[in-house]
């Protein structure tokens, strides 16, 4: 029994070291942003572009690596696409033409997919349905100090050892992870599903479903638009920090980010509102938006505001969850998965966007040209404010005639 549960720990301990590895690899152009645009000769909207790649190739890989998950298990499974991150970083030791780093960084999106929904499958086949929650919460914290670590830290390895040498470190180190997962997962029953097409056909044809994915992901933009890429960046050139204080003051988002999720999913509990939650946590994250573009903050005002902004940020677990709440029984799985899958593309949106407002009006090093290019961020944040209060309107107003419907 003892040595059952060692081998349950040591299992979700690579799939949450896995999770932290593949969000180190999603900020890493973050640090390395001067680096790449030098040795590839590219552009900021280019430059955007390669980063946003790796949230297509994240996106379109869920439902795949979700059904390979069920049906082959992720003892064959998660090494791979370990691996394949691996293969994602080669690129940018071994050749000057582009074509193949944005080939990579697209590999690296498409193998990180399987660290949450390895993650997920993990902790349901070897602990207890009761510590789902507790268990998964410990792997996002462990997820976002990866991205922390991803932040100053590297930025520091990368000035003291040069970047390429920190790549290569990576690389290893992904080697090495993929070889231990191998032989520390055990083999898993295989369940052969049916039915996928029509499944996924139910998913997507849920109006509801859809909506609250959309307006989600045109709230994500304070995280997988500035905090991954573009935060050290802006602080950097509008605000004068050094590189090492730029990205560690962008990390504090991931940070809040840790609280965010227990925090915000024992409000809406306690409230019994999912949907007003989400629409504070937006306009919690507007105003601080705009309190950074408009103001000139302290270093100690930024890191509380980014704080708050990383907790906020955890809304998308309550839509995911809202989102799930609209399928059958069956579907909630299938449906997580694509919620997740369309929020993430708007990463994709998000740097593309903000890349070429950047490249249109000014370039990289022109302060007005990145305050202009991070006002996206606000602006996607009011827009999906405006799509859920609609939503939450929607579903307000029958409920309010049907109770007073039956009072007469």
């Amino acid at each position: 029994m003892s040595k059952t549960r060692t081998i349950a720990w040591m299992v979700w301990l690579i799939a949450s070291i896995f999770y932290a590895y593949q969000y180190i690899l999603r900020v890493m152009p973050n640090i390395m942003m001067t680096d790449i645009l030098h040795q590839f000769d590219i552009d900021v909207t280019v430059f955007g572009q390669f980063s946003g790649i790796y949230y297509i190739g994240y996106s379109l890989m869920h439902i795949p690596v979700g059904i390979m998950l069920d049906r082959y298990g992720p003892k064959k499974v998660m090494p791979l696409c370990i691996l394949m991150t691996v293969v994602g970083l080669i690129p940018i030791l071994v050749t000057d033409y582009w074509v193949y780093p944005i080939i990579g960084r697209a590999l690296i999106g498409m193998g990180s997919s399987a660290a949450i929904l390895g993650t997920f499958k993990i902790i349901r086949l070897t602990f207890d349905e009761k510590k789902f929650t507790r268990m998964l919460s410990c792997s996002v914290t462990i997820g976002l100090i990866g991205a922390i670590y991803g932040g100053g830290p590297v930025n520091y390895m990368c000035e003291l050892w040069g970047y390429k040498t920190v790549v290569g470190l990576f690389i290893c180190m992904g080697t090495v992870l993929a070889i231990i997962t191998h032989f520390i997962i055990p083999d898993s029953k295989i369940l052969h599903t049916s039915s996928i097409v029509s499944n996924i056909k139910s998913v997507f044809g849920t109006p509801k479903v859809m909506i609250i994915c959309l307006c989600a992901g045109f709230m994500v933009g304070p995280l997988e638009g500035f905090a991954d890429v573009w935060g050290a960046g802006f602080l950097k050139q509008v605000y004068g920090f050094e590189s090492i204080v730029a990205a560690s003051l962008a990390s504090m988002i991931f940070i809040g980010m840790c609280f965010g999720g227990p925090i915000l999913s024992l409000i809406s509990e306690k409230t019994n509102s999912y949907f007003g939650t989400i629409i504070a946590a937006g306009l919690i994250m507007a105003i601080g938006f705009i309190l950074l573009l408009s103001t000139n903050l302290s270093s100690q005002n930024i890191s509380i505001v980014f704080v708050i902004v990383g907790v906020c940020s955890a809304y998308q677990i309550i839509a995911i969850y809202k989102a799930s709440t609209y399928v059958k029984e069956e579907l909630v799985g299938l449906t997580t998965a694509v919620a997740n899958m369309i929020i993430m593309i708007f990463g994709y949106i998000f740097h593309s966007v903000i890349g070429k407002v950047i490249d249109a009006t000014g370039g990289l090093m022109n302060t007005d040209a990145l305050t202009l290019g991070i006002t996206t961020i606000p602006v996607g944040l009011i827009l999906g404010i405006i799509g859920f209060a609609i939503i939450a309107i929607t579903e307000y107003i029958p409920r309010k005639i049907s109770l007073g419907t039956e009072t007469v």
